[in-house]
């Protein structure tokens, strides 16, 4: 089974497949976002079809709290746009993944001009982790 992982965010939006048995999340590169939601939606729909995905997962970026701030209810009306292109969707509480992201690339000695082009594609990998991994 193929997922899609999505770290959204307003500059860029994170991505990363995975396979489900055994589970293995790769990076990919990281789209710029586009200012519209509608049309981030076509084109995730476009690369979920193109890997295969049946399902997308998207990072719920909840606040500290676990209250649904500003960005939060943003996912949610991109993951109703990704429905109706009649695409499977799952949120996934992301708090804390870019964090988790950037502490395990500085762990691997990574520099941070590579951490930076690489955190959003591993934050995604992190985000279909704990879908897959509960």
């Amino acid at each position: 089974m193929r997922l899609l992982g999505v770290d959204f965010g307003f500059k860029r939006i994170g991505l990363a497949v995975a396979e489900t048995e055994p589970f293995v999340a790769t990076p990919r590169t990281p789209l710029p976002a586009s200012g519209k939601l509608a049309e981030d939606a076509r084109l995730l729909a476009e690369i979920a079809r193109k890997e295969e995905a049946i399902s997308i997962v998207l990072g719920l970026p909840l606040e500290e709290t676990g209250v649904e701030g500003k960005m939060a209810k943003i996912v949610k009306q991109l993951a109703d746009r990704l429905r109706d292109e009649g695409l499977t969707v799952a949120l996934v509480d992301e708090r804390y993944s870019s964090v988790r992201a950037d502490r395990a690339m500085r762990d691997a000695n990574l520099k941070g001009s590579d951490r930076r082009k690489r955190k959003d594609g591993e934050a995604a990998c992190l985000i279909l982790e704990d879908f897959v991994h509960g």
